[in-house]
């Protein structure tokens, strides 16, 4: 498969972004969380991206309504938006010939709901780290915060998956860093969740440098936290929290992504609120 002709096909079906790993850059990945075990005959990895509008932020940015990003940045974008792009591509590898399997972005926490069939195989659900995937693709990385971030959008994007028996060129792992470990988002979560403890993790050969986070925390959160759609006790969606916004606006203004706008994303004092809900003054 061209690799240019299939991104050509993605940008007529409105992805904003796209990048493709070879199944040999998953060795080491256990059967219960590997794209074999779903598609033994997959040759690439396919990571399918569309990005959060950044007035979908603007509600929750200024305190004053929710569900908007609730909708538009979340919900919708995952389960019809993203899912219709998904597909077409699906549907464009499969009219070349080429077995196609869609998957959606659902948390690795969620525990296997069955038993294996066969001695040897996992249980069903197997479930793939989408962002680990979009590392391996060459989309992008994990920031500081432990947030995806791309050099097109920073945090504002939700990704989707598709495994196929096309053999494709894969696509080069990025090597310029998006984070520049400001560390914004430590000293602004009003819950202490982002941790002063730090880890370095490396994924094919892509090293990060990620803060420790307390996610019980991050699920107490009343600053723009949103609970897993797919599963409660999976890490809580934090694209529109403060931290990530927070983290937004650093990028913004340090020029370190390539969307950028005419007016700057954080233009009042910032609010902040407690597990409880009562107001953090400054």
């Amino acid at each position: 498969m061209d690799k240019e002709k299939l991104k050509g096909f993605a940008k007529e079906v409105k992805a904003d972004l796209i990048g493709v790993a070879s199944i040999d850059r998953f060795k080491g990945i256990g059967p219960q969380n590997h794209p074999e075990s779903i598609f033994p005959e997959v040759k690439s990895v396919i990571v399918v991206g569309k990005r959060v509008t950044r007035g979908a932020l603007r509600g929750i940015e200024e305190g004053t309504q929710f569900s908007l990003y609730s909708i538009y940045g979340y919900h919708w974008l995952n389960n019809r938006i993203l899912a219709l792009t998904t597909f077409k591509i699906c549907e464009f590898l499969e009219d070349n010939g080429y077995e196609a399997v869609p998957l959606p972005d659902i948390p690795c926490e969620v525990p296997p709901m069955g038993i294996p069939v066969k001695k040897g195989k996992p249980a069903p659900n197997v479930l793939i780290d989408i962002e680990d995937a979009a590392i391996r693709a060459g989309i992008g990385e994990i920031g500081y915060c432990g947030i995806f971030l791309t050099e097109e959008f920073g945090p504002r994007q939700r990704f989707q998956i598709i495994l196929t028996d096309a053999e494709i060129e894969p696509d080069p792992i990025k090597e310029e860093n998006v984070c520049d470990l400001c560390k914004e988002c430590l000293k602004i979560c009003p819950l202490g969740a982002i941790g002063e403890k730090e880890k370095e993790i490396e994924i094919c050969g892509k090293k990060m440098i990620i803060a420790e986070i307390d996610y019980e925390k991050c699920k107490k959160c009343k600053n723009g936290v949103v609970p897993n759609m797919y599963y409660e006790n999976g890490k809580p969606d934090r694209i529109a929290a403060l931290c990530s916004r927070t983290c937004l606006s650093h990028l913004e203004e340090k020029r370190r992504i390539k969307n950028m706008f005419n007016k700057k994303f954080r233009k009042r004092p910032v609010w902040k609120i407690d597990k409880t809900g009562e107001i953090i003054e400054e």
